[in-house]
């Protein structure tokens, strides 16, 4: 590959601008997420105002749970930064943990009586309910092996989906993804589960984060276009129905060719809806569909700093803009048998140098069939020649009859 195209994958710092309105943005999520991407963003925001204000309001959440592990590690964090008021409260720490302890014994002690008296639905809900009490102390393995033991009593498909959901919202925030695909598989294999759009929306929304990780944005693309606008806030502890349109247009516009992109995105109704929460994605897309690629590529660059700080998507927005610009530049060349490089530069409002530099990888890709004449800067396409093509096809279909004949024959002379 071209040095070009490998710069393209190279992390890129996190830049923040100050347009970055960080309580609209978290203000979307609950529970874990919002806790989870708000220390994302003080990591990647590290230095900046940002960060304090970040860690600030991750503070203020985590006093609100029994999560005492992580409330220590944010104050930490903070370091007497914000003032007394974020100085460590021992006190609170020392009743909350108190108080958890003593939930967690009742807890395994009316599980130890429901084991005891063999009741069945009872000893699913006491499983589950000390995997709910691990959960919001953090301890994450606990509420995993708690959540999946309630699996051999679970009675009704109900009991199986919320079984599957609680093991896949865990599973997701432990970076398990074998487990994921694995649960979203059985939810979806549960009677009647297709019939409750929200249910889908969410196992949809779950496997298409879990094949963004996979680094398989195709499938990625076809399972947000897939989640319903049904899903409105109701997977809030997970990801955002704003999050759903944008990882599903980054991941389409990486991977999908235009017929599938205007099938699945833009003539798709219900993720035109989603697309509505995110009118800056929807610009970017019909942009592109359009060709406008010097105007989809600047979008693209507007929208980096925020990708940057979304805790699923950072990682991959390297990979997913050099996919999207080697699209562009493939779909520009298409249609000509020349092209000259000065001219498609300005409308892709790139350097002649860099442009015939990122050409060159995708002809060495085997992406764009194509020569360079460096000398005057134009790109000439390598036209198929029509009548060897003709021939091959023909000979092709030749050897074809041949080997069928034969097989034929050889069945006649068995047969006898």
């Amino acid at each position: 590959m071209a040095s070009s195209m490998e710069e393209d994958n190279q992390p890129v710092a996190a830049e923040a601008g100050s347009s970055f309105d960080l309580e609209a943005y978290i203000a979307n999520y609950t529970g874990h997420a919002k806790v989870d991407r708000l220390l994302f963003i003080a990591e990647r925001s590290s230095g900046k105002p940002l960060e304090l204000e970040a860690l600030r309001m991750a503070h203020d959440e985590l006093k609100k749970t029994e999560n005492t592990a992580r409330y220590q590690e944010v104050v930490a964090r903070i370091d007497g930064r914000l003032g007394s008021a974020y100085t460590p409260d021992r006190a609170w720490v020392e009743n909350t943990e108190r108080r958890s302890a003593q939930k967690g014994e009742r807890l395994e002690s009316e599980l130890q009586s429901f084991k005891a008296a063999l009741m069945k639905e009872s000893i699913r809900m006491g499983h589950s309910d000390l995997g709910d009490w691990a959960y919001e102390r953090g301890d994450l393995q606990t509420a995993f092996k708690c959540y999946v033991r309630t699996r051999d009593y679970c009675t009704t498909s109900r009991h199986v989906v919320a079984m599957c959901l609680a093991v896949i919202r865990t599973a997701l925030e432990l970076g398990n993804f074998v487990h994921v695909a694995n649960y979203v598989g059985k939810a979806e294999a549960t009677p009647d589960v297709s019939n409750d759009s929200v249910t889908m929306a969410k196992l949809r929304a779950a496997s298409g984060i879990n094949l963004l990780h996979s680094r398989k944005y195709k499938q990625a693309a076809r399972k947000f276009c897939e989640v319903s606008p049904d899903l409105g806030t109701s997977y809030s502890d997970v990801l955002a129905l704003h999050d759903v349109a944008v990882y599903g247009s980054l991941c389409a516009l990486a991977s999908l060719d235009r017929s599938e992109l205007r099938s699945r995105v833009i003539a798709n109704i219900g993720f035109r809806e989603v697309l509505e929460l995110a009118p800056e994605m929807r610009e970017l897309v019909h942009a592109f569909y359009n060709s406008q690629y010097a105007a989809a590529l600047r979008l693209l660059e507007g929208l980096k700093p925020a990708l940057l700080l979304d805790m699923h998507v950072a990682e991959h927005v390297p990979a997913l803009y050099a996919a999207i610009r080697h699209r562009a530049l493939c779909q520009y060349v298409q249609p000509f048998s020349s092209v000259d490089l000065a001219v498609m530069a300005a409308a892709l409002n790139t350097p002649v140098a860099e442009l015939e530099k990122q050409l060159a990888g995708l002809i060495m890709d085997g992406a764009i069939s194509a020569r360079i004449d460096s000398a005057t800067k134009v790109l000439y396409a390598s036209k198929a020649d029509a009548r060897v093509t003709t021939f091959q096809r023909v000979l092709a279909a030749g050897e074809a009859y041949c080997r069928d004949t034969r097989a034929l024959l050889l069945r006649a002379n068995l047969g006898y």
